[in-house]
């Protein structure tokens, strides 16, 4: 889960990033509108509406014209009702005023990605190597053979299946099946030690060492 950190003031970039990363997200800091427009595509942004070479509302407002599923969320210390308005109508999907708590921006960051995830347009029909997953109907085969899964077993391979060969953080399965980062990281291993069982070839899920897990695509 790739994080953009749009703030100005580094020493409350610095501690936002390290909270962020203990938290299990990759975190790229902008200090400005320009290296906020220039920064790698992310997940989701953690936006300052003050910045030294622009406002972050007219950032803010091209960032949405440039994505429609980016998440954006205002963290700022401008608290003025008209501001947190104007913020909202120019694209941002929440607003977050200073000071704040890092389990208050955990819990929103969470309910933005799962909006955002929501509101993605999903694949009928997913195909990885020789697994075969209809998601409308929640059904898998496996080299033609259906395979039964229970429902989280099944969310658990979605979120892998959405990325084939991709190698998946824990968090974001837990965020897909759980709706939650806070959940026991136990519970993906749990869930996946069954899946593999039941596909029938532990293989065709892989374990990626301090990251997550990967599904394979052939």
């Amino acid at each position: 889960m790739r994080i953009l950190l749009v703030e100005d003031d580094r020493r409350v970039a610095a501690a936002l990033s390290s909270a962020l990363t203990r938290r299990g997200y990759e975190v790229e800091h902008a200090a400005t509108v320009a290296a906020a427009l220039s920064a790698a595509p992310c997940d989701l942004v953690l936006l300052d509406l003050t910045l030294p070479d622009g406002d972050g509302t007219d950032l803010c407002r091209e960032l949405r014209r440039r994505s429609s599923q980016l998440g954006i969320i205002a963290v700022t210390a401008r608290g003025e009702e008209r501001d947190r308005v104007l913020g909202l109508r120019l694209g941002a999907d929440d607003y977050v005023v200073k000071p704040f708590s890092m389990v208050e921006l955990q819990a929103r960051i969470e309910a933005v990605l799962r909006r955002a995830a929501n509101a993605a347009p999903e694949r009928h029909l997913i195909e990885a190597g020789s697994v075969r997953i209809d998601v409308a109907a929640r059904t898998v085969t496996v080299d033609g053979r259906a395979v039964t899964l229970t429902r989280k077993e099944f969310d658990v391979l979605l979120s892998l299946a959405r990325q084939p060969g991709v190698a998946v953080p824990r968090d974001r399965i837990l965020l897909d099946a759980w709706g939650t980062t806070w959940a026991d990281r136990h519970t993906v291993e749990v869930h996946v030690g069954s899946l593999r069982g039941k596909l029938g070839d532990a293989r065709l899920v892989e374990t990626v060492r301090g990251v997550g897990y990967r599904l394979r695509d052939a």
